[in-house]
């Protein structure tokens, strides 16, 4: 990840930190958008296929791939923000020489020169295996069993004088997003997600599928709603997965591309439902207090 910078959201005005996404480039390059921080942000009002993509160049090879739009959540009202990105040629550095350059097999996320998925992995693009989320089922996932820890060993100091308890998210390693193309590249993102929060076992509940447009997503502990439409999720979506997670005594989360309306906002913090959006890059952002208690306590 780069470094974070202020977005400022164009529906309240907050300031919320945004930091954009390294990409591997076909030469081996990482390639991060260049974003346009002296332009207006403009707010997401219906998402389309064309519009979720933005062509950046790399510095290295020259080379013009096409990958997510950058967006954030704001943590103050739920709009989803997309933020300006300079287009290329626009002030970056001459690109090399023209030379050869290797062809990108299995990487995933990258279009072809027409704008066609390029993905030489077997069901990198349609979620095979999706059943159940173990560390080696999400495609395109290296999210390992054991996370490495934080940081090498600390010191124990004297008994006289223990120190605070270390919250749990500072065991856990980052967050490693998997960039989502379709509805069930969201479903995996959001179980891995819960798995890195600390929840095992995620998977979806047996049966036939509901015909409701959401996911069900259930582990010890929480049960979660994925929403991969390109409408807000309203308040009979947080109140349905609220009754759910009642039922069985566990939490409930929500998670959705298109963000929340005004009236599930306001529900979900009276009810203390972590909400979260999540852009193409996978990394899901939380937009309520509920969601930043949960990442950092964990599960």
């Amino acid at each position: 990840m780069a470094e974070a910078v202020p977005v400022r959201c164009p529906t309240c005005r907050r300031e919320n930190t945004y930091s954009a996404p390294v990409f591997p480039c076909a030469c081996g390059s990482p390639v991060t958008p260049p974003l346009n921080l002296a332009a207006p942000t403009a707010p997401l009002t219906r998402r389309s296929w064309s519009d979720s993509w933005v062509a950046v160049r790399c510095e290295a090879c020259g080379r013009e791939s096409e990958w997510p739009r950058p967006e954030v959540g704001c943590a103050a009202c739920g709009t989803v923000a997309l933020i300006p990105v300079h287009p290329p040629g626009s002030g970056d550095p001459a690109p090399p020489a023209p030379g050869p350059v290797p062809e990108a097999r299995g990487m995933w996320g990258m279009r072809g020169p027409r704008g066609d998925i390029r993905s030489e992995e077997p069901g990198a693009a349609s979620g095979a295996g999706w059943s159940s989320f173990g560390a080696d089922s999400a495609p395109g996932s290296a999210v390992p069993a054991d996370p490495p820890a934080a940081g090498p060993p600390v010191a124990e100091p004297p008994a006289a004088d223990p120190p605070a308890a270390e919250p749990p998210a500072a065991d856990r390693a980052p967050f490693r997003p998997v960039t989502i193309r379709t509805g069930r590249d969201a479903v995996v993102t959001a179980a891995l997600y819960l798995r890195w929060l600390g929840f095992r076992d995620v998977r979806r509940p047996d049966g036939p599928p509901t015909p409701a447009a959401a996911v069900d997503l259930r582990a010890p502990g929480v049960v979660a709603q994925v929403d991969p439409t390109t409408a807000p999720a309203g308040l009979r979506a947080v109140e349905c997965v609220w009754l759910n997670g009642l039922t069985v005594s566990a939490a409930s989360v929500y998670f959705s591309l298109a963000g929340y309306t005004t009236e599930a906002r306001e529900r979900a913090d009276h009810l203390g439902i972590p909400l979260f959006v999540m852009d193409l890059t996978g990394m899901p952002q939380p937009v309520n207090d509920p969601a930043d208690r949960l990442i950092a306590s964990g599960a």
